[in-house]
């Protein structure tokens, strides 16, 4: 099992740090997340709370995740950047082909586009994007961004939300951008098994863990894809040790996200005491492992 760094709500002024120390002791990625915007008043609830508060007050920051991969790729040298979650269906698709393309070209392939189908109906709004049928939506943007990334002549698609004819976009991505789908319903969980490279968890014990890992393998069997490889990128709120790793290495998680400083009670307001918090993990978990 590898292990991602999220770097969710973290000052813009932390990331360079956080990543380069990430880098240096061997995780496998830093995530990143997304919104553009934080109405005042939102009005659509947020799916993964009780309440239907999101788990964020208003000014966190939340700096747009391709601006901040190309910053910490370059100065990092071996880690991955992907996004957890990126909001797709409320951006354009040959926008989003052209950063990720070029984010992968000038990394040497180092990035990963890990997407969902967002939740807030005032940010698509913003955004002047639909926020009805943003699934399907999103099913067909996957085929878009593969077929501009494809390289070797020009391509064209024609389908029910996007239809273009023979062009080109270059640069071409060194090899294929993995993607992986977030999200807890049917549909997701479908999407991600399906038509993606992975899929990317909420925060989850390790028996629900289990359980949706389960059906994510019955539906990937399923299905065109069940001879290609599977991530499970998770994020588990009752395994903080070699032995709860382990069990979740067990049930079929390929890589846990998670902020290894929070174990070590570090002090948030400094990049240096959180950078010493993922050290003090390498040293206690990942040589171990």
């Amino acid at each position: 099992m590898r292990f991602v760094t999220s770097l969710a709500f973290q000052p813009p002024g932390h990331l360079h740090e956080l990543a380069i120390a990430a880098d240096e002791v061997g995780f496998d990625a830093v995530a990143l997340s997304d919104h553009v915007v934080h109405p005042k008043v939102i009005r659509t609830p947020y799916p993964y709370t009780p309440d239907g508060a999101p788990r964020w007050e208003p000014f966190t920051d939340w700096p747009d995740p391709w601006v901040a991969a190309a910053s910490l790729l370059a100065v990092t040298e071996r880690l991955r950047v992907l996004t957890s979650i990126f909001v797709l269906p409320m951006r354009n698709p040959f926008l989003v082909a052209k950063a990720v393309g070029t984010a992968a070209v000038l990394s040497g392939g180092r990035v990963g586009l890990g997407i969902g189908a967002g939740w807030m109906r005032d940010e698509f709004e913003l955004m002047e994007q639909p926020f009805e049928q943003r699934g399907r939506r999103m099913d067909e943007m996957l085929e878009v961004l593969r077929t501009l990334w494809k390289g070797g002549g020009f391509v064209e698609h024609h389908g029910e939300f996007y239809d273009f004819e023979p062009l080109e976009m270059s640069p071409v991505p060194p090899e294929p951008v993995p993607i992986y789908v977030g999200g807890l319903s049917k549909p997701a969980l479908r999407r991600a098994a399906t038509r993606a490279d992975g899929w990317i968890s909420d925060l989850h014990g390790t028996e629900e863990l289990a359980g949706l890992i389960t059906r994510l393998r019955e539906l990937r069997a399923d299905s065109a894809r069940a001879d290609e490889p599977f991530s499970v990128i998770a994020s588990c709120n009752d395994a903080a040790d070699l032995d709860g790793y382990r069990r979740l290495a067990e049930i079929g998680v390929t890589h846990l996200q998670t902020m290894p400083w929070v174990f070590y009670g570090a002090d948030t307001t400094s990049a240096r005491s959180k950078a010493d918090g993922i050290r003090r993990f390498a040293d206690d978990i990942l040589t171990k492992l």
